[in-house]
């Protein structure tokens, strides 16, 4: 977590957070996206990164859970970013066994269905990644 009171810039802290979850994140958005909608890459970072999951008052596993639940909540759609933000929550330090409890859980509010596209994007990238060594989160 990065004290969003210090001297660092909301670009900086998310590109600190970004980095710590995903090295790459911000080249693969920005050759993505800047071409078509420039500065995209660096407004996310900033935004999301810097803005939301550099925060205090919730540690970056959690806010990692609780994005992947608000994703799995709203529906197959979300797929690609379910899936990107199921691997920063074990990159923060979360269990395949968190993942899938909270992935479940959103078959309360966002139906069955849901769930079960969640489960299936979880399993993609538990497969893809393989074993997460979580000591040293």
């Amino acid at each position: 977590m990065i004290a969003t009171n210090d001297k660092s810039s909301a670009l900086q802290r998310g590109r600190t957070v970004a980095a710590n979850l995903n090295p790459e994140l911000e080249n693969v958005l920005r050759e993505r996206y800047d071409q078509h909608l420039p500065d995209f890459a660096e407004t996310l970072i900033e935004y999301a990164y810097g803005r939301h999951y550099a925060r205090e008052g919730l540690d970056l596993k959690t806010r990692q859970l609780a994005t992947v639940a608000a994703l799995t909540a709203l529906g197959g759609q979300t797929g690609p970013q379910l899936k990107i933000n199921i691997a920063h929550a074990l990159a923060a330090g979360a269990t395949e066994k968190e993942v899938l409890e909270v992935i479940y859980q959103m078959a309360v509010y966002g139906g069955m269905p849901a769930a079960i596209n969640g489960i299936n994007a979880a399993l993609a990238v538990f497969e893809e990644h393989g074993p997460v060594d979580v000591s040293s989160a």
